[in-house]
């Protein structure tokens, strides 16, 4: 194992300034195995992709990403792109032996996604998917308490994702909104992070049935060159179609049993990235909030009668995953340091020749899911995946 491992990021806006925190900050909080070096970012605009590296620390600048790919000296390739890039580019990663870190949602679709697991099964790399919520300290303890029993039997999964980014009719119509890039609205975009944490916390999904609506039509064209915020401007008068759902409600059953529900909009007004979920068992319930990500609910029948009651739990002690590398207890921690606990581990699993949770895999089973919804809603009927 090498003593230090090159990047080569493909994506310079929110995705790649998120991932390039996380490469530059991980050795500095975490002993991993090896140092990441931030040795090509690579865009197809130059002088965007150039003031990005400058700005983060990327050594050298490429604007074609087959030859970012092809390079000798890269070891791993981050992809921080919308997900109609990411099958292609993994996939030839892949071929030339190099590990994937990958930005969610994972594909496409889930032809896609299991020939991508292939590929990069057949060739030896490891592969992971940046659902990195999953790797905020509270989130990571709750699966504790679930899977030591804590909670007893789970009954209900109950989870909502948030947004009001598009509630005004004038915001342009940028590329999350556009099926041929994003494949779908708020049920790939939001609801896969659902569903990712639906897995992690109750387990596989059975049944889907789901209902997706739409709320405005044309939206004013966008100009996405340079902007690293979803809130690029409209320019001009032209207006165009909006070719994605709005929102997306899903009603399912997992496999052990539980019963579970999805909520996903941008048109919740005054949520910004609330993100929720409720577990509720036969011991034990909990709910979290995102917002509010240092902290968790808890109730437990085991306490004394006339005392139970739901407690909120500050997870920021160092028996919490992750936040022991951090800051003395009460020191909370922000979004940008899951990324970087994500670094921490995915490095460990590349020096370990071990698979880092989740990844392709896990990626296919959340796109099975995703596109049952979408099944579900088309046809007006449950469906079994």
């Amino acid at each position: 194992m090498k003593d230090q491992l090159n990047i080569g990021i493909i994506g310079y806006k929110f995705m790649g300034r998120a991932h390039s925190n996380g490469w530059r900050q991980a050795p500095l909080f975490f002993d991993i195995p090896a140092t990441p070096v931030l040795k090509a970012a690579c865009g197809r605009h130059e002088p965007y992709v150039r003031a990005f590296a400058d700005k983060w620390g990327w050594e050298e600048v490429e604007t074609d990403w087959k030859k970012l790919v092809s390079r000798p000296d890269i070891d791993i390739v981050d992809i921080a792109l919308p997900q109609n890039l990411h099958y292609e580019i993994a996939l030839a990663a892949a071929k030339e032996g190099k590990h994937i870190f990958c930005e969610k949602p994972l594909s496409m679709t889930s032809r896609q996604a299991e020939e991508m697991l292939k590929v990069c099964e057949d060739n030896g790399v490891t592969h992971y998917l940046n659902h990195n919520y999953r790797r905020t300290p509270a989130v990571a303890y709750i699966r504790k308490m679930v899977d030591s029993g804590q909670l007893g039997r789970i009954f209900h999964w109950r989870c909502a994702y948030q947004q009001d980014w598009i509630v005004d009719p004038d915001f342009p119509l940028t590329w999350q909104l556009r099926q041929d890039v994003a494949q779908a609205g708020p049920q790939w975009d939001l609801n896969s992070h659902a569903v990712d944490l639906a897995h992690f916390l109750v387990g596989d999904i059975e049944t889907v049935t789901s209902m997706i609506t739409s709320f405005i039509g044309e939206r004013p064209v966008a100009d996405e060159t340079a902007s690293g915020s979803l809130s690029a401007q409209a320019q001009g008068t032209g207006k165009e179609k909006v070719t994605v759902e709005d929102a997306a409600l899903m009603i399912v059953k997992f496999k052990n049993g539980a019963i579970g529900s999805f909520e996903a909009t941008r048109f919740a007004t005054g949520r910004k990235n609330h993100l929720t979920f409720e577990l509720y068992g036969s011991k034990g319930s909990i709910l979290f909030n995102m917002e509010r990500m240092n902290e968790f609910q808890y109730y437990s029948l085991d306490d004394q009668a006339g005392q139970q009651g739901f407690r909120t739990i500050l997870a920021t002690e160092p028996e919490h995953p992750y936040a022991g590398n951090w800051w003395p207890a009460g020191h909370i921690i922000g979004y940008e340091h899951a990324f970087v606990h994500a670094v921490a581990d995915f490095i460990k699993g590349v020096a370990a020749g071990t698979p880092v949770k989740p990844d392709f895999e896990d990626g296919l089973k959340i796109m099975q899911v995703l596109e049952a919804g979408l099944e579900s809603a088309e046809a007006g009927r449950q469906v079994t995946i």
